[in-house]
Formats: C-alpha cells, sequence, structure tokens
C-alpha cells in the first residue's frame, strides 16, 4: 500500500487511482509549520500529477489531524515579513487543494484546529471519525483566524463560521456534519473504508467531467449568478463534447451500461 516516505509527509497509494497523502508529524500534532506546508504543497504537486491518480486524501497520524500552525516557531520569529511570508505559504497550500483537477477529501481522525481546521474546510469533501473535534481556536490567545476564516465562511454558513471565529470553541463531529464543515461522521473503525469507499465511487466517474466540474464549481461560487450560469453553460456545452459523455449518453438511450473502459 505505501508507496513512498518522506519525512513530514507520507505517500500511500491505498486502492487504485487513489492517493493518501499522511501529515506524519504526531509529536508536533501535525502543525503546519513552514517545513510542513512545504512538504505538503510538493507532496500534492507530485501525487496530482501522477498519470493514475484519480483523488487525493488528506490524513494524519497520531491524535490530531493537525492542531494549525506551529506556534513555538511563530512566536520565534516576531517579524512582520516571516509571518506575511508564512501566511501566504499557507494560503498558496489552501487554494492549491482547490486548483488541483483531482477531487481531494480530508480524512479526519482527531483534532483540527486553527489553520488545521482550515485545511479540512479546504478540501472538496470530508469524512471525520465520530470522536474527532473543530475549533478555531486563534481567539482565545488574541489572534482573530483570519485565513482560516476565509474557508469556513465558503464551507459554513456565515453566522455559524463567525460564532466559531469569534468564540473559539469547538464543535463535535456530529455538529461539524450538521454546519457543513464535513459532510459525513463516522465511527474511528470505520473511517479508512468509508473514505475508501467513497473516493472509488468518485474515481468510477469520467475523469473529464470531474475534473471541468471541479473547476467550475469553484469558478462559479465566486461570481454573480449571470455570469455563473454563462460559464456554467460553456462548461456543460464543452462537456458534451467529450467522448465520455458522448458515450454516457448513448448508453442511456440504448438502455445498456457505459463502456468506459479507458477510464479505468
Amino acid at each position: 500500500m505505501q508507496a513512498s516516505t518522506s519525512t513530514l509527509v507520507i505517500t500511500e497509494n491505498p486502492a487504485p487511482g487513489i492517493w493518501r497523502l499522511v501529515l506524519n508529524k504526531p509529536d508536533s500534532f501535525n502543525a503546519l509549520s513552514t517545513q510542513m506546508l512545504q512538504a505538503l504543497n510538493d507532496a500534492l504537486s507530485v501525487t496530482s500529477a501522477k498519470a493514475d491518480c484519480r483523488v487525493i486524501v488528506l490524513a494524519a497520524l497520531g491524535k490530531a489531524f493537525s492542531a494549525g500552525h506551529d506556534l513555538r516557531e511563530m512566536c520565534s520569529h516576531p517579524d512582520q515579513a516571516y509571518y506575511t511570508d508564512l501566511f501566504a505559504l499557507c494560503s498558496k497550500v489552501m487554494m492549491q487543494i482547490q486548483q488541483l483537477p483531482q477531487p481531494v477529501v480530508a480524512q479526519v481522525q482527531g483534532i483540527a484546529t486553527a489553520a488545521g481546521c482550515q485545511l479540512v474546510s479546504m478540501c472538496d469533501l470530508a469524512v471525520a471519525a465520530d470522536s474527532a473535534k473543530f475549533a478555531v481556536s486563534g481567539i482565545n490567545y488574541g489572534l482573530f483566524c483570519s485565513t482560516p476564516g476565509v474557508g469556513l465562511s465558503r464551507s459554513m454558513h456565515r453566522k455559524q463560521a463567525m460564532e466559531m471565529l469569534l468564540t473559539g470553541d469547538f464543535i463535535d463531529a456530529s455538529q461539524a456534519v450538521e454546519r457543513g464543515l464535513i459532510n459525513h461522521s463516522v465511527p474511528i473503525a470505520q473511517l479508512e473504508d468509508t473514505i475508501v469507499n467513497l473516493c472509488l465511487k468518485i474515481s468510477a466517474k469520467p475523469e473529464p467531467a470531474v475534473r471541468m466540474g471541479k473547476a467550475l464549481f469553484y469558478k462559479q461560487i465566486e461570481m454573480g449568478i449571470a455570469a455563473a450560469y454563462q460559464l456554467a453553460g460553456q462548461t456543460m456545452a464543452c462537456n458534451m463534447m467529450d467522448e465520455t459523455a458522448q458515450e454516457g449518453f448513448q448508453a442511456f438511450l440504448d438502455k445498456r451500461k457505459p463502456s468506459w473502459s479507458s477510464e479505468a
């Protein structure tokens, strides 16, 4: 199952078409240090370029999915230029997740706080153990979680996101489902199987449609409705010209299963 290992991010291939990137710094609760962010950035780039990569899973080892930025590192660099560079790198990684052609699924086994919660919010889908908890707790230490708020406010109802940002309170996995931060909450013993089954379901769909659909989804959501419909219509027209869509519709008319063997 394991394909390659780096110091900070382990790359695994648990099933055909599925590649998992595992944060591997459990002793620091998988804090998003500069090195961790760079390692994750590199791993995402390398993995998404693999010819057989259809879905990417982000997971972590230890009790925490990620506790957010490395506070010890941050406090040792009391310099605005350093902070600007750090948050720019973090934003680059977060945006990269949405810009990749493959869907990215968060596999959350433990707590996800601050930028760790942001990481969950920026993934296309997220499934968590029912024991997982989430918070953007910077406000408790005098720092409003501004960059995590970008992801949260686009995943959750704005008032629920603002409540988390203003109080720093934790929510549990069931609340995270209710508020739209994650898709599903399952017993931790079922987490990996649930993730793999979800990814296999996605990877069975035609790759061009998934790729075009993901790109369209994030572009249109930031637009006005008229521009969004115009772009969506153009995307659907392009999608209809793809041979997988042509085969899919012909199969529907012929009352048979589509033949997408080239997509396997």
